[in-house]
């Protein structure tokens, strides 16, 4: 069983995955009812997905709970049915992430470093962002990766990336902390994130 990593951070427990199996090796073990949607025809989308419901599965389970399912709600955040924990999942093929909490909505977030991020990022970081991150494609890595945690935490889709979502600078490091902030009417909600740099992705997480 390829489970990378399970760890707590305060009230989360999150997970990672590396998928070696095959779509059947991984679906076998999920219910008949967490059946791949048909709309779903990558075959690395169709692993992504049977594998990040695998992760939930180890995760309830490991907290003592049986494993229903997982559904999304209006706003396409993901749910645990039957269960009021709060979920978020993450893939960048061939790597899963999962987090859960009891109480607080949470938001992971995993990506590969890529040279695209710098393209990108003029629509992605505001000034000072974009200056602290400089030509370094790991840190604007890990800002994207903290800008989508922030939206997964928030649960809707109606956030701007570089106007609505602000991330303090840092210094680079393999792993540490962020301060994030969801800005909406401008009222400013402070979430403190963490961040793990490793030699093939980056994860941004909630805590």
């Amino acid at each position: 069983m390829p489970l990378e990593k399970i760890d707590s951070i305060n009230s989360h427990t999150w997970a990672l995955w590396k998928i070696e199996e095959d779509e059947n090796a991984l679906a076998e073990q999920l219910s008949s009812k967490e059946l791949i949607p048909i709309s779903i025809s990558n075959s690395k989308k169709r692993l992504e997905w049977v594998a990040g419901r695998r992760l939930v599965k180890v995760l309830v389970e490991k907290l003592g709970m049986t494993f229903q399912g997982v559904s999304k709600n209006e706003f396409g955040k993901p749910f645990i049915k039957g269960s009021t924990y709060q979920l978020s999942l993450s893939h960048s093929y061939p790597y899963v992430a999962a987090s859960i909490d009891k109480e607080q909505s949470v938001g992971i977030d995993l990506e590969q470093p890529k040279s695209k991020l710098l393209r990108i990022a003029p629509r992605v970081l505001d000034m000072d962002e974009l200056e602290d991150a400089g030509e370094n494609i790991t840190k604007h890595c890990i800002y994207w990766c903290a800008k989508e945690t922030l939206i997964k935490v928030y649960g809707k889709k109606d956030l701007t990336l570089a106007e609505h979502l602000k991330i303090s600078s840092f210094q680079l490091e393999n792993e540490g902390h962020l301060i994030g902030q969801i800005i909406v009417n401008d009222i400013a909600t402070t979430v403190p994130l963490w961040y793990c740099v490793t030699e093939n992705f980056v994860v941004v997480l909630s805590i």
